[in-house]
């Protein structure tokens, strides 16, 4: 099995299926499941289930769970929203100081749409997803690099917590890279949740977590759990140099931000500029498209004069007024997910799945902790736009599918608050510049501003180190002059996102992956 490591991975190949994840042990469950027979939904939501144990300060069962599916058999594309939303009592005067508080945290929706999927897609039973998560938890995994920089940075949170020591201090110190950990309580949750499925999760989960909420001032109750539904959606629709795009709707609205972003890039010839690592102008067309349509005000679900703004943000004709008046500042709305990961899946048949969840916030920054998981802190995006009570968060989620005469030909997404900008830039590089998927994963990118409570979110771009000086140089040059925030990073930046794509070739069947050198990931094929 692959390391989990930092640094660039070769390239997979394969016709009878192919996952890409951001962990060696979640490709490999999924890759087992695709091997056994199972479908690309039966990987995802193995892989899924997997991550909540071997990345868990990237994701957990109290945040939230979306997917992008399309069936080869019929063509129909359908998105599943499991994302949080706000609690039925009323949360006055929220803010900043709220995120890393018991009122910052939401109702989840990972485990309905874990089941609503599995219900309504899936060939596989809880207990085959739920195997290699468990086997995870209870025999332990190496920590990695990655998950020991986010535990070094928060061990205060986690030593102050009887439920992570027992996890990251067996030993009487900090878990370091390479050492083995388990996870006897997400065991528990985790049998609990494979022996008596909703049951559990409306009962003794939802008790727990809520009274954890609670305790920290939160408002969080149990009659949130059950008043809550995943919701299955159309996904939106777009083109880009006559390429199809399928993607996240609303309130994920990071599918509108990616095609609005693509409408605008459409009105140039990009590919007589050259690509983004190389041409100073075409980094600076996709950071000013980028960041007019990511700090967009957001789009919420099922309000008429949204519905309205939602056809007119996804038109050409808005495309090509709003190039013609590039901003490069535009005001300032966006929250981040800085806690967040993707799985691309694709299987023997031709079925795509691209899923993203996350706990929608840092690693064990809340120090909130329930049945051996961290406590999301999904509260960030309702600074945002507020939710009604009981309505869902605004999350710029942006899983997404590309399709050339009615065939997919890459099926990707990104974790953190630079998601849409990498998704952008990767689609920008393999659609207009002819770029491979290693060669693109690999090329520098810019990112978004890291948001902070304190500070709150302002425009503004990191710039990996990886570009040309030239290239930063005059980029850097023109954000000043734009007074724009710009800061420049270091080469393959955790910060920059992690793209987990899948390009596919009509003609032949063949799939083709390479995982992301910025965090520890693998592709497999079946």
């Amino acid at each position: 099995m692959p390391a989990a490591r930092y640094g660039p991975k070769p390239p997979v190949e394969g016709s009878g299926g192919l996952a890409v994840t951001s962990h060696p042990l979640a490709t490999r469950a999924a890759r087992d499941i695709l091997r056994e027979g199972g479908n690309a939904v039966d990987a995802a939501l193995a892989a899924a289930a997997t991550q909540l144990v071997v990345e868990p300060h990237m994701t957990s069962p109290t945040g939230g769970l979306s997917l992008l599916h399309r069936s080869a058999a019929t063509g129909a594309a359908t998105y599943v929203n499991g994302n949080v939303a706000a609690p039925l009592a009323p949360l006055p005067d929220f803010s900043g100081a709220d995120l890393t508080r018991g009122r910052g945290v939401p109702v989840p929706g990972w485990w309905p749409a874990f089941e609503e999927a599995r219900r309504r897609f899936g060939t596989r039973d809880r207990a085959r997803l739920l195997a290699p998560a468990l086997a995870a938890a209870t025999d332990g995994f190496e920590v990695n690099p990655f998950l020991y920089g986010i535990a070094y940075g928060e061990q205060a949170h986690l030593g102050a917590s009887p439920q992570m020591r027992e996890v990251f201090f067996a030993e009487g110190h900090l878990a370091v890279p390479g050492q083995v950990i388990t996870q006897p309580r997400a065991a528990r949750t985790l049998e609990r949740l494979r022996d008596e499925g909703m049951d559990y999760y409306l009962g003794d989960f939802a008790r727990a977590v809520a009274a954890a909420a609670r305790a920290d001032g939160g408002v969080l109750h149990e009659r949130d759990f059950a008043a809550y539904r995943a919701r299955v959606q159309e996904p939106v629709r777009g083109t880009y140099r006559g390429a199809g795009i399928v993607a996240a709707p609303p309130p994920d609205d990071g599918g509108v931000q990616l095609i609005s972003a693509l409408n605008m890039l459409e009105t140039v010839d990009l590919p007589r500029l050259g690509p983004p690592s190389a041409d100073p102008e075409t980094l600076r067309l996709l950071i000013q498209a980028h960041n007019t349509a990511y700090y967009a005000p957001p789009l919420r679900y099922g309000l008429e004069e949204d519905r309205e703004r939602l056809e007119l943000l996804l038109s050409k004709s808005y495309a090509r007024t709003r190039t013609a008046l590039l901003e490069p500042v535009p005001p300032a709305s966006a929250t981040p997910a800085p806690g967040t990961i993707h799985i691309s899946v694709v299987d023997a048949a031709g079925d795509t799945v691209a899923l993203t969840h996350s706990h929608m916030c840092s690693g064990f920054v809340n120090g909130l902790f329930a049945e051996g998981f961290q406590l999301s802190g999904g509260g960030s995006f309702f600074q945002r736009v507020m939710p009604q009570p009981g309505e869902r968060a605004c999350v710029y989620l942006a899983p997404n599918l590309v399709l050339r005469d009615g065939n997919p030909v890459l099926v990707s997404g990104s974790p953190s608050v630079s998601l849409v900008a990498n998704v952008l830039q990767n689609l920008v590089n393999i659609l207009d510049f002819g770029m491979s998927i290693e060669d693109s994963v690999r090329a520098p990118r810019f990112g978004a501003r890291p948001h902070t409570p304190e500070r709150g979110w302002e425009p503004g771009n990191l710039l990996e180190a990886g570009f040309d000086e030239a290239v930063l140089r005059e980029v850097r040059a023109w954000a000043g002059r734009e007074r724009l925030w710009t800061r420049v990073v270091n080469p393959w930046s955790a910060l920059t996102g992690n793209f987990e794509g899948i390009t596919l070739d009509p003609d032949t069947g063949a799939a083709r992956a390479c995982a992301d050198p910025r965090r520890v990931g693998a592709a497999e094929a079946a």
